[in-house]
């Protein structure tokens, strides 16, 4: 027993016979039962605990509350609920919360307090600066004082009674506030004017009001609820209204943010009052009122100019070195030093200057135009400083021009660069010098980070006044510098890339352009191909071509960092030691300092008695952790077997293997083979898992036969060069002689003579003369027979007979072949090793009826493991075979041989929760749905049958094992198991509860080795082979600080719900309950009251082992609904308050954990202690693996894409960038930081629909610091199917597109210094937008080569040879960003590090045989696609992926609803785009630069079109593809009007694809109809190229063009018309109008073909020229829909779009349809698409059964 724990008296709870009914009666807590601490509970037995609950019981002399019975017990938190009106739960709640915090805390402390019954001062003393550290930085901040008062004195008796209840009233406030939590300054005012009241009655004070004692404003039932909480939730919930569900502008209405930032200004103090005063304009109840507070410290305006505003110091840069570069180069010089010597040159770049001022003014513009809605609401000062920006800018400008054109004036004047003008020149440089004054006092705070913080976090006025100029006052945001060592790291990264990008950039971009700009400028009397509006110049031929340079240039900074942080990644990793074990055979070369390494920082020193580590300690250590690392000297020591060193590592180890094979990761054979048997048979080694030794017994006896007359100790020393061969040879020497002793008959002469036997043998090895004695040649023969022996020995026939003899061969060959010198009988018979009386009959002869077989299971477990030593051959490289396994056992092991740091023990280790949001997904999957098979006849079941098919096999050998008599059980009696087997193989809830109560299974394992005695760990290694589960066993055990340590909450919202409508996700969540101790599951109940009206109440339950029942444990009212904006992040604000611990991990439901994993927790916390940079950690980030990638080619080409960002990346971000964020789960956040701060992620409508990167935003401008750490990982599951992958990806680029509005964003963009900037821009919204302009390059480049091939400039230019030369360079960029090669290489650096370089290389070409380019191809087109109608328009929304298996064929319709405009509509346009190009083209066919712009072009279009289809299960079936076409033309002309669902409805779908339009402003739509205007362009060049045109190049070949258009249009209404007026009833006048109008259009065609020039030629031109002009009139009535919709007009719009939608789905059904009529695709698609394994499988099935597999086999 610990020291610390002693057992308390108890009150009945340890009879055992006790009725249950008893305990019925008692309050139901959650962890500890505080209430009654004279209960038996393992956690009560720590003094800490009674110690913190003593604390809060110290009432002592306070006025009792006037309104409320007192009754004794009654504590602190009583007291506050009374006199302020708190929920009883919510008392009970955070009287847990405390007591558990405080306790743990306590139990850290080093060494122990003097009296461990005493809550030491020093605890509550630093938890309360942790917990009101922002709440005392807020009143700094607002100068206000703060009401946390405390006596000077510590010593003061009421000093600890104040801080309690300063800590508890923060903590009942944080715990009854709801959706208020994430305004945490709005908290920070309640809790300053309640602590303001709650001084006034410790101080006893009289209200002068009624000269009684004073009490606060606030009080009675539910008080806080209603009078404070509800008001400011109203709010809130009537500004959600205003939002229209998030399509209002976010302008017109306060989110979260506004609502926390009002709190930011002393004004709130005057306008809100305390209480509340409910008429103040802060408060609205009818949403339509207009006299309210509006948007506060910032207004997220959508305009695509926000990507410069928020980054605008970039951006500046990139303009001006382009300009400095276009100076440089247009000289033409060979150097660029060259031209930089001529004054001339010098004199043009300091228009930068002039360009600088002017990029200064159109930011003071757009910060004008965006944030005008403050200056009314804010205060004057603003709107003052707006207008003085703009005009000191355009006063700069101004002063610029005026001062350059003097300098040109003056040389002018004097002809040469004379005195006055070189005078001029310094005037200007002067004037240059103190604009950029700010620029240097910037750079001069850069290189000293800590003056800069010191200005920033010091709330001086005189400071605020010098800083008032750049930026506003703001809470947030304020010193963000890094130190100096960070800062020189992540400079020299980024002035390494700006140095490569510059010079890249002025090389082979800018320059070699200049040559063709200057011969296109040159270019005279150009025979125009149309009308040109502009004859005498060329100057948009030459905006054309650069156009995609300029562009190219502005993000290929994206490709330089994706280069550099591959390489700075991969150097990191290696110094971190990752991939050092990337196999199980190089573990097996490490196992012995694998052994020591795992003790070394997985078990901890007795930290009892032990300060914190020294210096001298911590140097020790890491050179302890080097020579494990590299086997310097002698670090090993030999852990034999009687050591307690190898009993924990055992434990630990065989843990590991069996939770494997409960995994049915492993078979029964491989745990065998695995696991560290316990010590036995009187063996004297460690007995090494049977893979190390396996062969190594026979090596060892070819050594000795090739030894045979050399000494022993020559024999010995080769044989122990290698350890496992010593142990093996050991081992097997004392497991015979255990075995031949065992097996024979005691008191037996037998007996006597084998025990006679041995003791000789021994007694010549100690003499170091065995060689002399024996001779050595014999042992094989023996060896053999040794063998024939075990395997008799575990023979199931048992034969007797087979037994004796071999036994009698042995003694034969023992007795008379070993010997060197042979021995007389005589002589024999007297050293007993013969029989005194030599047998005359067959009864009589030696081991006749005196040996048995063995019978016992532990016995027959050892033969099978001496079998295996002796007879194996095999290295068993193999061994386990299933690859999950061996990659876990490979990263464990790697793991701790790297900086980690060492763990405390479980009591002295920090408290830590998990917490996993639910919605309504899958808990269990149901044995229907498994069995249920698709269209192709494929059921989920034999999909996982065949994908992971070996752990089918475990997992049938283990219900054999468990009594499956018959494997048709598995369907009926083992359905459960069956459930549960598939379960843990998808992404279920079940697995993720899984995963995570590993914590709890491990940490009570080392709970139990922290503490238990050698005695204690023999018996619990017996407990552990015998049961191999050390949980079964719990009277070895005391988990109590195991309790106190971690707890598991899911956030089911619905679970109520689903209880009440019986539905099977609420039975199977009571079942996880059930079966997990340290679950607890919080749901949202929704109770109608007695008048009526729904109330809404937080609930915690948990499952009571006692009265075998869920169990409410809190159930905490509400002020209204939990969910105003996004749902995940409210549902896991609402649960976060029955979350303990200093640490809180957010796991989402697609996560699973290991128990090995699992191990390495404690080590972990241990980083919040360490500093890293100046700042300790506030977000741990945790290395994730992907556990989808074989599911299929497109999983393993995500996951592979993940796994690079999840580790090279975000190890890049972390150090040096540091500017890593939160970017999902499983990070660990410091749980009282961040729940002072706002929580751990934002909840604002659809701008926070990526919630959880808000996270990582709040945390850094609150001055945070986020870590990343790769020796602990957790499981991930991605989706596996395009559409999931899309659907996740428009999500994530929608919410990138509704971050660039966000005041995060532009507060990082501007608060950060230019380097984290950068850091910043490329790794967030950067990326995404840097891809879609990208896109648009392509875009660009393609229209440019269009207009000059129409226009005839492309011609007229051919025989300039540099113009073709420089080209060919602009084409070769693109070229290279359309292989992709960039992409792909942090992927192939990250395998390398981990895998190794050959491996990589070879993963890398098979996903390029497997189509991967073109998965990426298409995701880039996705993410640019909705990122960019995000930005333009808005219309982001959560998209639910689903996390099912994609073993069904999605049809041609849904297909075309999801990709129709994101991928095919833009495919086409690019096809028409190069199919015209090609057909008017001067180029050669077969020219270089026509066949690389085609090469790459088309593999785009191609990607775009096809992807959805090579990815698509069954995607090239005939008889599908036909099904899809019917069923695309029925969704096409469903005539149920635009109430169907969109899956049902083309009308429908058609709609919703609007609604982005609907919500987007004016600036949106114009902008959206300036881009449809390029449709027109078609038209306009395609016509002057007919024959018709005869080579006019008249205005009016274009008008009369629209006449054929105007015409086309009107055929197609009188159609439609007759259609619907005469179609149904009278069809032959129907028929007749169809004939007149096909006869007009015909003659009319004939006329013109004979009369005209027009040829057949011309009229396909035609279709290529006017059916874009179509497409763009429908694309601008779309935008025009709300003038257009009440019109006439809008039907024939709408019959238009649906006859284009017909002929997009026809051309993109075309190829489809011919490669599913070609032989032989269907087959490679399936291959491609699936593993071998699955392919494979599927093929069989389909032979066999004909489509219909037969799912009850």
């Amino acid at each position: 027993m610990n020291m610390r724990q002693r057992p308390v008296p108890t009150r009945g709870r340890d009879n055992p016979n006790a009725p249950l009914g008893a305990a019925r009666h008692e309050e139901p807590y959650n962890i500890i039962p505080i209430h009654s601490l004279l209960s038996d509970h393992p956690s009560l037995r720590y003094p800490e605990v009674r110690a913190a609950a003593a604390a809060l019981r110290a009432v002592g002399d306070l006025r009792r509350p006037p309104f409320r019975e007192w009754r004794d017990g009654m504590d602190l938190m009583d007291w506050l609920g009374a006199f302020f009106g708190f929920q009883h739960d919510n008392v009970r709640n955070q009287r847990e919360h405390l007591v558990l915090h405080l306790a743990n805390a306590q139990m850290r402390l080093s060494p122990p307090p003097a009296i461990a019954d005493n809550l030491d001062p020093k605890v509550l003393n630093q938890f309360r600066r942790k917990l009101l550290r922002n709440y005392e930085s807020w009143c700094s901040y607002l100068r206000r004082k703060s009401q946390v008062r405390l006596p000077l004195f510590r010593q003061n008796p009421d000093t600890q009674r104040r801080e309690l209840l300063y800590v508890a009233m923060y903590l009942l406030i944080w715990g009854e506030a709801g959706n208020l939590r994430f305004t945490p300054e709005c908290l920070c005012y309640i809790f300053h004017h309640q602590t303001m009241e709650l001084n006034q009655v410790l101080a006893g004070d009289t209200d002068v009001n009624t000269a009684r004692p004073f009490n606060p404003s606030i009080s009675g039932e539910n008080a806080f609820l209603n009078k404070v909480v509800t008001p400011i939730y109203q709010t809130i919930k009537t500004e959600v209204e205003r939002s229209r569900n998030g399509t209002a502008p976010h302008s017109a209405w306060r989110n979260y943010d506004d609502i926390n930032e009002f709190f930011w200004s002393r004004k709130c103090f005057k306008k809100l009052k305390w209480p509340l005063d409910r008429s103040s304009n802060f408060f609205t109840d009818d949403p339509k009122t207009t006299n309210r507070v509006g948007k506060t410290g910032f207004v997220e305006q959508r305009t695509f100019w926000n990507v410069f505003r928020n980054f605008d110091r970039l951006w500046v840069l990139l303009i001006l070195f382009f300009q400095a570069s276009m100076i440089v180069a247009w000289q033409e010089t060979e150097y660029p030093w060259d031209a930089i010597s001529e004054r001339d040159v010098q004199v043009e770049l300091l228009t930068v200057f002039i360009t600088w001022a002017g990029l200064r003014f159109g930011q003071s513009i757009l910060d004008a135009g965006t944030q005008y809605s403050l200056v009314y609401r804010d205060s004057k000062l603003h709107l003052f400083r707006m207008i003085m920006k703009s005009t000191v800018a355009l006063t700069w400008a101004i002063v610029f021009i005026i001062f350059y054109i003097q300098i040109w004036i003056q040389k002018n004047s004097d002809g040469q660069w004379s005195d006055a003008a070189n005078d001029k020149i310094i005037v200007f440089l002067k004037s240059g010098l103190v604009f950029i004054i700010p620029e240097l006092l910037a750079l001069i705070l850069f290189v000293i980070p800590w003056v800069r913080n010191f200005i920033e976090n010091t709330d001086f006025i005189l400071f605020d006044i010098l800083t008032w100029w750049f930026h506003s006052r703001l809470y947030v945001g304020r010193g963000l510098r890094e130190g100096l060592v960070n800062n020189v790291k992540y400079t020299l990264f980024w002035i390494a890339i700006l140095l490569s990008k510059f010079s890249f950039s002025y090389l082979l971009q800018i320059k070699p352009l200049v040559a063709p700009t200057k011969a296109l400028l040159s270019l005279s009397n150009v025979e125009y191909n149309w009308h040109e509006f502009f004859r005498n110049t060329n100057r948009m031929a030459v905006v054309l071509i650069w156009v995609p340079v300029v562009l190219m240039y502005l993000v290929d900074m994206q490709l330089w960092y994706t280069v550099f942080s591959a390489f700075v990644g991969s150097i990191i990793g290696l110094f971190s030691h990752l991939g050092e074990i990337r196999n199980i055979e190089q573990l097996r070369l490490r196992f012995q300092f694998f052994a020591s390494a795992l003790q070394f920082n997985i078990i901890p020193e007795d930290q009892t008695f032990v300060a914190k580590d020294s210096l001298v300690q911590m140097l020790r250590n890491a050179i302890r952790r080097i020579k494990l690392r590299y086997g310097l000297g002698q670090p090993l020591k030999k852990l034999e077997s009687s050591q307690v060193d190898a009993k924990q590592f055992a434990m630990i180890w065989n843990e590991i293997i069996f939770t494997m094979r409960e995994e049915d990761l492993i078979s029964d054979r491989e745990v065998e083979l695995l696991d560290l048997p316990q010590n036995c048979w009187d063996i004297m080694v460690v007995r090494w898992p049977c893979v190390l030794l396996c062969n190594e017994l026979l090596l060892a006896l070819n050594q000795a036969s090739e030894l045979a007359s050399a000494p022993d100790r020559w024999v010995w020393f080769r044989i122990c060069n290698n350890e496992y061969r010593r142990c093996a040879v050991i081992e097997a020497y004392c497991s015979i002689r255990y075995l031949l002793l065992e097996i024979i008959q005691h008191e037996s002469e037998e007996h006597r003579i084998v025990t006679r036997l041995f003791k000789e043998i021994d007694h010549f090895v100690e003499l170091g003369k065995f060689t002399n004695v024996y001779k050595c040649q014999t042992l094989p023969r023996i060896h053999a027979k040794l063998i024939n022996l075990v395997e008799i020995l575990l023979s199931p026939d048992r034969n007797m007979n087979k037994l004796v003899n071999v036994l009698q061969t042995l003694y034969e060959l023992t007795i008379k072949e070993l010997p060197k010198s042979k021995k007389p009988v005589n002589q024999l018979v007297q050293e007993g090793l013969a029989p005194r009386n030599p047998a005359t009959t067959e009864e009589g002869l030696l081991f006749m009826n005196k040996v048995r077989f063995p019978v016992d299971a532990f016995f027959l477990r050892q033969l099978r493991r001496l079998k295996t030593i002796l007879s194996s051959r095999d290295s068993m490289r193999n061994v386990p075979k299933n690859l999950e396994a061996r990659r876990r056992i490979a990263f464990f092991s790697n793991s701790v041989f790297m900086n980690i740091p060492r763990a405390p023990q479980v009591e002295k280790m920090m408290a830590f929760s998990v917490l996993t949001p639910y919605y309504d997904e899958d808990v269990l999957y149901k044995k229907e749905g498994l069995r249920k098979p698709n269209d192709d006849g494929i059921s989920t079941l034999f999909y996982l049958q065949k994908i992971y098919e070996d752990e089918w096999e475990n997992f049938m050998e283990r219900m054999r094992g468990d009594g499956m008599q018959d494997n048709d059980e598995i369907f009926t009696t083992r359905s459960r198991e069956l459930r549960v087997w598939a379960s843990y193989r998808g992404q279920t809830l079940s697995r993720t509860v899984r995963g995570m109560m590993y914590y709890y299974r491990a940490l009570k394992i080392l709970a139990y080795l922290d503490s238990a005695s050698e005695n204690d760990m023999k018996q619990g290694l017996t407990s552990l082979w015998g049961s191999r589960n050390l949980q079964q066993n719990r009277a070895v055990n005391d988990f109590g600080a195991v309790m106190m340590k971690f707890v598991y909450v899911v956030a089911c919202q619905n679970y109520g719900s689903q209880k009440r409508k019986g539905e099977s996700q609420g039975e199977d969540i009571a079942n996880l309950m059930k079966n997990n101790e340290a679950l607890r599951v919080a749901y949202v109940d929704e109770v109608v009251s007695e008048r009526g009206e729904v109330e809404y109440f937080s609930v915690l339950v948990k499952y009571n082992e006692q009265l075998k029942e869920e169990e409410v444990i809190y159930k905490i009212k509400l002020p209204g609904p939990m969910k105003l904006g996004e749902g995940k992040p409210e549902n896991q604000n609402h649960a976060i308050i029955f979350t303990r611990g200093d640490a809180l991990q957010t796991i989402d439901m697609n996560q699973d954990n290991s128990f090995e994993e699992a191990l390495k927790m404690r080590n972990l916390l241990e980083e919040f202690k360490l500093n890293h940079g100046i700042r300790k950690p506030t977000i741990l980030g945790v290395r994730e693996n992907i556990f989808t990638g074989s599911v299929s080619s497109l999983a393993w080409f995500m996951s592979a894409q993940e796994m690079s960002f999840v580790t090279l990346g975000q190890r890049v971000l972390a150090n040096p960038l540091k500017v890593r964020m939160h970017y999902g789960h499983p990070d660990v956040f410091d749980r009282f930081w961040f729940l002072t701060r706002g929580g751990i992620s934002k909840a604002s409508k659809v701008i926070n629909i990526s919630e959880d990167i808000f996270a990582g935003f709040n945390c850094t401008l609150r001055g945070g610091n986020v870590t990343h750490h790769e020796y602990i990982q957790v499981g991930k599951g991605r989706d596996v199917g395009l559409n999931q992958i899309s659907m996740f990806e428009a999500k994530v680029a929608s919410g990138n597109g509704e971050q660039m509005l966000s005041r995060d964003v532009y507060r990082l963009g501007h608060r950060l210094d230019f380097f984290r900037m950068l850091s910043f821009f490329y790794t967030t919204v950067g990326f995404y937008f840097n891809t879609m302009i990208m896109i648009l390059m392509v875009y660009t480049f393609l229209w440019g080569r269009l207009y000059l091939a129409l226009s005839g400039v492309e011609g007229a230019a051919l025989d300039n040879t540099r113009f073709n030369k420089a080209f060919g360079a602009v084409l070769n960029q693109q070229f290279v960003v359309q292989i992709g090669v960039f992409t792909a290489l942090p992927m192939i650096v990250e395998n390398s590090l981990e895998h190794g370089f050959l491996s990589a290389v070879w993963d890398y070409v098979t996903m390029q045989l497997q189509l991967a380019s073109i998965f990426f191809t298409f995701s880039m087109g996705t993410r640019s696609h909705y990122f960019g109608r995000t930005i333009l328009h808005g219309g982001a929304k959560y998209r639910a992926t689903g996390r099912g298996f994609v073993v069904e064929h999605k049809s041609f319709a849904e297909n075309y609803r999801l990709y129709a405009r994101s991928h095919f509509v833009k495919a086409i346009e690019l096809g028409v785009i190069l199919t015209v190009y090609a057909s008017n083209t001067p180029l050669s066919i077969n020219n270089f630069i026509y066949i690389v712009l085609n090469f790459s072009s088309w593999f785009l279009v191609v990607s775009w079109i096809m992807a959805p289809f090579v990815f698509n299960p069954s995607g090239f079936d005939w008889l599908k593809t036909v099904y899809d076409f019917n069923e695309f033309v029925r969704w096409i002309f469903y005539s149920g009007g635009s109430l169907a669902k969109a899956d049902v409805s083309w009308e429908t779908w058609w709609y919703e694809e609007q609604d982005h339009l609907r919500a987007t402003g004016l600036w949106g739509k114009l902008m959206e109809i300036i881009l449809d205007l390029r449709f027109f362009f078609f038209q306009y060049g395609v016509v002057y190229h007919l024959e018709i045109a005869n080579n006019s190049t008249s205005i009016v070949v274009y008008l009369i063009s629209w006449l054929f258009m105007i015409a086309a249009v009107s055929v197609y209404v009188v159609i439609a018309y007759a259609q619907d007026k005469f179609a149904a009833k009278e069809h032959i006048k129907y028929r007749l109008v169809q004939l007149l109008v096909t006869f007009v259009v015909v003659l009319v065609t004939l006329m013109l073909l004979n009369f005209t020039k027009l040829t057949v030629l011309d009229l396909f031109s035609s279709v290529l020229a006017f059916i874009p002009t179509g497409w763009g009139i429908i694309s601008i009535a779309q935008v025009l829909r709300p003038f257009l919709e009440s019109s006439i007009v809008w039907d024939t719009v709408v019959s238009l779009a649906r006859l284009y939608d017909m002929l997009i789905g026809m051309f993109v059904l075309a190829p489809l349809a011919f490669l599913s009529w070609m032989p032989g695709f269907q087959a490679m698609q399936t291959r491609i698409l699936f593993n071998e394994a699955f392919s494979r499988g599927l093929q069989i099935s389909r032979i066999l059964t004909g489509k219909n597999i037969n799912t009850d086999s």
